[in-house]
């Protein structure tokens, strides 16, 4: 009897992951259970951050809370793991934050429940566990559910399964309302309360370069507009960000949407983007007083003080061109910079 090249192929990988369990559980005693699941207890060392993971884990107050509790009551509910596919140790699928937690507070070992979940049903964990959180970042929500969205879609599709057990999975994967069978996107949707749109915006922006994608997480650019600044190429986004700081202001609704259709036509440059951000929102006026006196040693005594405005205005006008040389420069400095990492 010949094995199959396919199974040939995939011995190497499997091997090697039953190798890498058998060394791992070698090292930590586990037991079951009343679910039969396995539970035990597994030093820090041994455990590594789920590939991928979206959610920030950041040293603020709630994580100081969480270790403080832990340091009274200890850890009261298990992480939940896998053995790592990549390499020794257990990959975490929920308790990112309570590893965070153990090692601020000097733990070394913590309780664990081991599940063998594939990647999909790994990712999909994750994600729902971390859902619940009550805080959570546009970007975290964004490629979550990119993440989750992609797992769903890929359950179902392994190659190789038979086609008897192809059609168990499908079904199994299937949520049917009436005689309709839901799409990813809409299980999805129904799932986290979302409308499909609402999922599809989300997922934008993850088409954000970081610094901008901060700027939504921080409130600096509304969700809506990151979303139609997702649109510009990662180019135009660099000169943005470089605009942005030079101008001190973000873009309105309808100055993000002028951008993205500048941007699809091929006529967007910084030049534009000064140009738009330029125009008077509602909401941004404002005005510079400066009391006369200090700058009075400045200007000869004859100047009328409609000629020292347009002195004033002329030195910052120039000074706003060296900065824009300054900003175009930075801009292709750090994505020629960009290109090589890549």
């Amino acid at each position: 009897m010949f094995r199959t090249l396919s199974a040939l192929t995939m011995m190497p990988l499997k091997m090697t992951r039953r190798k890498n369990v058998e060394k791992t559980k070698a090292t930590c005693s586990f037991g079951n259970d009343e679910y039969g699941l396995q539970t035990g207890n597994v030093k820090i060392s041994e455990l590594h951050d789920f590939k991928g993971h979206p959610f920030k884990v950041e040293q603020d107050i709630q994580l100081f809370e969480l270790m403080r509790s832990i340091e009274d009551k200890g850890v009261l509910v298990p992480l939940i793991v896998r053995s790592n596919p990549y390499g020794d140790g257990y990959e975490i699928i929920a308790g990112h934050r309570r590893k965070a937690a153990c090692t601020w507070a000097g733990i070394d070992e913590v309780p664990v429940i081991v599940r063998e979940l594939d990647d999909a049903d790994a990712v999909i964990a994750m994600i729902d566990s971390n859902l619940q959180r009550e805080h959570i970042k546009p970007s975290e929500k964004a490629y979550a559910y990119k993440m989750k969205l992609e797992a769903m879609k890929s359950q179902g599709k392994r190659n190789d399964l038979t086609s008897s057990q192809l059609e168990t999975k499908l079904k199994k994967a299937e949520i049917t309302e009436g005689k309709y069978i839901l799409r990813a996107d809409e299980r999805l949707a129904k799932e986290v309360g979302e409308s499909r749109n609402q999922i599809a915006r989300y997922i934008r922006l993850t088409n954000l370069i970081p610094k901008i994608l901060d700027m939504v997480d921080a409130g600096r650019i509304a969700f809506t507009i990151g979303v139609e600044l997702s649109y510009l190429t990662e180019e135009e986004q660099y000169e943005l960000h470089a605009v942005m700081d030079l101008e001190q202001c973000t873009p309105s609704l309808s100055q993000a949407n002028k951008m993205k259709r500048m941007s699809q036509a091929g006529t967007l440059d910084m030049d534009e983007m000064c140009s738009i951000l330029e125009q008077e929102k509602p909401n941004q006026r404002e005005q510079i007083k400066i009391r006369a006196d200090t700058l009075a040693d400045y200007f000869p005594k004859d100047f009328t003080p409609r000629q020292k405005v347009e002195l004033i205005e002329s030195l910052v006008k120039e000074w706003h061109e060296k900065q824009m040389v300054q900003a175009k420069t930075s801009v292709q400095q750090k994505l020629k910079k960009t290109g090589r990492e890549r």
